[in-house]
């Protein structure tokens, strides 16, 4: 983790050979792309805050992998970002197989347009949306993020927060910080699956996202409980976008009204969201690079979750399942937490109605199998 300027001055002492890691038993993509010529590149550049090669590639170095099987692109990535455009101009000379195997396309960032109709998936009351969560991963340029916090970083990032007190109407509402919130507030925050907890998965905390906890860390909501921000998370903001049932249309048109305020409110502050042309918003994950947008719906899928052709369903309409408690969860009650797969390549609006479609089908095939049809015609082609 970066100390200061110092840090990197005094492993220079030693060979870049010395210093190459051992990656012979990983396999996760930053080790399949790094090398020592790479290596030796890299290893004497450093942002402002000391953040290094050495540090972008920390996770990967202390998680191998999942063995010798199929790379999963969310937890076999090993690297890491920090806030500063200097980090992001480092990995930019990995290759671009090291973040994602898919065609690389210019982002337009799209908002709903006023006429875009998204279908209302309560139409099935079995086999309804039971929660729709729109979330993105925001980083502002030029400050570093929990990965790579100093203490002046926690102090200035801890100023910033009350700006959000400035939304208004169906946005209103309060900030928590986590430092010093009430037993009452942490348990009300509890109770509504608000409250985000201190990192405790390796891949995390090898990357430092504990640095400081819970400094600078917290939670705003909005009167209504349909729209938050998480602070310093893991990104700068996690803006989240959420209701009960099924009507997609009105999260995402409250994620855009609401996104477009808090842009607008960090650029009156001189401060802009970090993206290129190239690779859209940069996030600290790489897995998130691109749209940092997750759209996901819970579904009640008995059947279907069963079949042994969910998995490759899912693989070609380009979705990802997982269970209603979040990431490595598994499904209780045959309901799924089923969300887009890609950041990278498509715009805002191509993911959702990816994700509506696709939901749109698992609801027809889950019907075809309770009554012990054949889904066989219903098998799509990848998208």
């Amino acid at each position: 983790m970066p100390f200061s300027n110092s840090h990197n001055l005094l492993k220079m002492k030693h060979s870049a050979d010395e210093e190459f890691p051992d990656l012979s038993v990983h396999n996760n993509h930053m080790a399949k792309v790094l090398t020592l010529d790479l290596y030796k590149k890299l290893r004497d550049k450093q942002t402002s805050s000391g953040f290094t090669l050495d540090d972008v590639i920390q996770t990967g170095v202390d998680n191998p992998g999942n063995g010798w099987g199929p790379l999963d692109l969310h937890n076999d990535l090993g690297l890491v970002l920090s806030g500063h455009v200097p980090c992001c101009d480092l990995t930019n000379q990995f290759p671009d197989t090291s973040i994602i195997n898919i065609k690389m396309a210019q982002l337009n960032n799209q908002r709903l347009p006023p006429d875009e109709e998204y279908p209302d998936l309560s139409t099935h009351n079995n086999h309804m949306a039971k929660v729709l969560t729109l979330d993105l991963y925001k980083k502002l340029r030029d400050r570093v993020t929990p990965s790579g916090f100093t203490l002046d970083d926690v102090i200035q990032t801890g100023v910033d927060n009350p700006a959000l007190g400035s939304l208004e109407g169906d946005l209103k509402g309060k900030y928590y910080a986590l430092r010093n919130m009430t037993d009452a507030e942490q348990q009300q925050l509890i109770d509504d699956h608000f409250l985000f907890d201190k990192p405790v998965s390796p891949l995390l905390l090898a990357s430092g996202m504990a640095r400081d906890w819970p400094d600078a860390r917290g939670i705003w909501h909005n009167d209504n409980k349909t729209f938050l921000v998480w602070i310093n998370e893991e990104d700068h903001l996690r803006v989240i976008s959420m209701q009960k049932g099924g009507n997609m249309k009105e999260v995402f048109t409250r994620f855009c009204t609401g996104l477009t305020q808090i842009e607008t409110l960090f650029k009156s502050k001189n401060y802009e969201f970090m993206w290129n042309p190239h690779l859209g918003y940069i996030l600290t994950c790489p897995s998130n690079l691109g749209t940092g947008l997750r759209a996901g719906v819970h579904i009640k899928l008995p059947n279907l979750g069963k079949n042994e052709k969910f998995g490759e369903v899912l693989k070609r309409l380009r979705l990802q399942k997982r269970g209603t408690g979040g990431v490595d969860t598994a499904a209780v009650g045959g309901v799924f937490d089923v969300s887009n797969a890609d950041r990278l390549g498509f715009s805002e609006v191509e993911l959702v109605q990816m994700v509506v479609d696709g939901v749109k089908l698992l609801i027809e095939m889950e019907k075809r199998l309770e009554k012990g049809q054949s889904i066989d015609d219903l098998i799509p082609a990848q998208k």
